[in-house]
Order: structure tokens, then sequence, then C-alpha cells
């Protein structure tokens, strides 16, 4: 199926997600649309920033698209469709990724922990959220540019956590989902990525 056929529809917002699901599983091409124009905008901004490319951002997120047809049969109830449509866009990254490093030659595991074992590889304590951190951050439009620059620089955990968190709005268990963490790592890493981002902003942010 050419992805044109379906790429500038609009969405119904009066569907519910359940609802598109099961028409889709019927092979309702109708449905299939709806759920791309109602869910393409956040997957690609979603995609752009953890890529910083916007044709590789559109290229995964059609990807994202043609894979959820695919498999729609095993969609199940236990998760929301955003969350699985999140986390194949997920899978797609760090496949782009790990084609990425091997063509530079470069053999470290994009699997390895970020920071130790214990806060990457399972920790379950609970790590207390910063305060007052995304609208001071991510509603400042003057810093658009710098802000982008700053998640380019996070590591690829970080920057997934707190970009599914600050601008997208998933909740922690959401994103417990989409990443399959525990509840403590997901805290733990959107802790770390707004520290680091207040790091590389403060210039802008006291001047």
């Amino acid at each position: 199926m050419a992805l044109a056929t379906f790429w500038n529809r609009g969405a119904t917002p009066m569907t519910t997600d359940t609802a598109l699901i099961a028409r889709c599983q019927k092979a309702d091409i109708a449905a299939f649309n709806e759920i791309v124009g109602r869910y393409k905008g956040k997957i690609y901004n979603y995609l752009y920033r953890m890529t910083g490319n916007a044709e590789d951002a559109e290229d995964l997120t059609q990807e994202v698209f043609v894979r959820m047809y695919s498999h729609i049969h095993t969609f199940r109830a236990e998760a929301s469709l955003s969350t699985w449509l999140f986390r194949i866009a997920g899978n797609l990254c760090v496949d782009a990724f790990r084609r990425k490093k091997k063509e530079r030659g470069v053999v470290s595991s994009l699997d390895a922990p970020l920071y130790n074992d214990e806060e990457d590889g399972g920790a379950t304590r609970d790590v207390p959220d910063m305060k007052a951190a995304p609208e001071v951050l991510f509603s400042r439009k003057e810093l658009g540019g710098q802000i982008e620059e700053a998640l380019a620089k996070l590591p690829t955990k970080l920057r997934s956590a707190v970009v599914l968190h600050d601008i997208e709005g998933l909740s922690y268990e959401e994103i417990a989902e989409v990443e399959k963490i525990p509840l403590g790592t997901v805290k733990s890493r959107i802790y770390n990525a707004r520290v680091a981002l207040r790091s590389s902003l403060r210039p802008y942010l006291e001047s």
C-alpha cells in the first residue's frame, strides 16, 4: 500500500482509538488513515528530537505507521495506542542509531548502561522529580534553538525519557511501558536529563 494514500488525511476526534483499532484490524483503510492523522505529528516530533534530522524523522515516522499497519492484528488493549506507537518509534530509533554506528565502525553497544548498572539496569528506587522544570525550559520560545541543541547532547536514553514526559506529555507509567523499564528508572532518567538541560541552558536562563 502506497503511503501517499493516507499520509495527509485528517483525524476524526470523536472516534475512539479502540474503535479505530477494531476497524483497522478488519483492514479498514479509512480507520488507518484516521490513526495516522491523529498521531503522526506527535510521532514525528519525538523522532525529530531523537534524530535531530527532519528527513530521517520523516522516513522513520512513515515506517512507524507501516509497521503499525503490518502488526495491527497483534495489538492488545493492555497498552494504549499512543504507547504502542511510541514504542515502535523508539525501537526504530535504536535500529537506526545502531546502523549508523556500524557504518562509522563504532562497535559500542546502544544497550550499554548510560551511568551504572544500578541506575539503568532496573533500579526500583523512587527518585524524586525536580520541580518547576518543564514549563521553565520548554515554554521559553526564544530558547528554541538552544533547547534543541541541549537535547541533542543528552545520551539517547535520557533524551527519550525527557522528550516523552516533558514535551509529549506521557506519564511515568506510560514511559515505563514504552521503554520496558522500571518506574524508578524512568524517574531517574528524567531527573538526570533535567539536571543536564538546566546546566546547558543556565547561561541563557540567567541572561
